[in-house]
């Protein structure tokens, strides 16, 4: 049987067990320390888009984090990191954090979302390739591995390039 996880957004106190969590889940410590530095950053950092899906005890075990970027000049998110924890993956914690960001965006009245992620993974999500909207980045990347999302069909997707916030150094 499948596991229901719980989500929320993180708080305070979760801030240390996410950097740990992301630091296990990437090869590298610089996806949790990309985490601190948009937390750090007002013109990324928006409340109540970074997500936990958590165990039992309340411990975050999988984080999904929308930050502010634009396309074009159009306001929109971006999606990243995703991490979970490796004794927690493959079993939709990953998941359900990112539709529990994806629904809190949509709450909030955001309206347009990119991914730069595996192709296998995100469509499940809703997300397509960004280039079929006219959208893409500065930098070279695998056109698959660009996706985009609306997150209301009443605003479609702007084209134009995605401008990241500056921690991500894009």
């Amino acid at each position: 049987m499948p596991h229901t996880w719980h989500t929320r957004a993180e708080t305070g106190a979760d801030i240390p067990a996410i950097r740990d969590l992301v630091r296990a889940a990437f090869p590298t410590p610089e996806e949790a320390a990309l985490v601190d530095a948009l937390r750090a950053d007002p013109g990324a950092w928006i409340e109540g888009l970074s997500v936990v899906a958590v165990d039992e005890a309340d411990r975050p075990v999988g984080h999904a984090l929308l930050t502010r970027c634009h396309i074009g000049e159009r306001p929109a998110l971006c999606l990243a990191p995703v991490a979970v924890r490796p004794e927690a993956q493959r079993t939709g914690a990953g998941a359900a954090a990112v539709r529990a960001a994806l629904a809190a965006a949509a709450r909030l009245g955001e309206h347009h979302v990119v991914v730069l992620g595996h192709p296998e993974y995100y469509p499940r999500f809703g997300f397509t390739r960004a280039s079929a909207h006219g959208i893409g980045l500065s930098i070279d990347v695998p056109d698959e591995a660009l996706m985009a999302l609306t997150l209301d069909a009443a605003h479609p997707l702007p084209a134009g390039t995605v401008r990241y916030a500056a921690p991500f150094g894009i």
